[in-house]
């Protein structure tokens, strides 16, 4: 819990986390109501209460719950509310303008209840946007399943948009992954085969660019239009 409340900062990925925020941020509309689903301990919630979004939202866990909200008080946020609630099953009807799903919807038992409770939400011409690990998550994610018994599913751009189209969403765009970007193009790595690859010249640029060309399909942010 500690960890989870000082996210992004307490965490060793923070410039993956900032990068794809930053790249979600851009293809939202300025300003409006946000709903954030599976929002844990709330530290994405703050960022878009900070970026001037009236936000709210949501986990299933109620400790997660109040760790947000001790957090959303310690920041002084007035345009920051948190709710319990499973995000399969929520009774919001045409109230947020944007709907988030950050690393989060791979958990959904059925990721088509999940995005129809965003669809109920959205005010019409509202988006969804998602953000999930892709496909090969599941097999990835074995030994934490065993482990813990979390839900880890593949979700995939694809089973995203056919997910949307099942709810009503009515058109879809895929966008690659910054974080896949910030990867390829700025993190040091180590002095491996890899790494040793990376730094003969023009070795990063072609690297970003096939993240581009290849992987939006495979791990993408997925934007849903109500």
């Amino acid at each position: 819990m500690q960890h989870s409340t000082h996210k992004p900062w307490s965490d060793a990925h923070c410039g993956l986390y900032m990068m794809e925020l930053g790249a979600m941020l851009g293809l939202m509309p300025e300003g409006g109501r946000l709903l954030d689903m599976g929002c844990g301990t709330g530290w994405t919630s703050v960022l878009f209460a900070k970026r001037g979004y009236d936000v709210t939202g949501t986990d299933l866990v109620p400790e997660a719950i109040d760790a947000g909200r001790r957090l959303r008080d310690k920041e002084g946020l007035a345009n920051l509310d948190f709710v319990v609630g499973d995000y399969e099953s929520l009774s919001f009807r045409e109230e947020f303008d944007v709907v988030v799903f950050f690393d989060c919807l791979h958990h959904a038992v059925d990721e088509v209840s999940a995005l129809q409770s965003a669809w109920r939400a959205l005010k019409p011409g509202g988006i969804c946007i998602t953000s999930e690990p892709g496909l090969g998550h599941a097999r990835r994610s074995a030994a934490v399943m065993a482990e813990f018994g979390t839900t880890e599913r593949d979700m995939h751009p694809a089973k995203i948009i056919r997910a949307g189209k099942k709810v009503g969403f009515r058109a879809f765009s895929v966008h690659p992954h910054a974080s896949y970007l910030y990867i390829a193009l700025y993190r040091r790595h180590a002095n491996n085969l890899v790494g040793k690859l990376l730094r003969i010249p023009g070795m990063r640029a072609l690297a970003g660019l096939a993240t581009v060309l290849f992987s939006k399909h495979q791990a993408g942010i997925v934007v849903l239009r109500k």
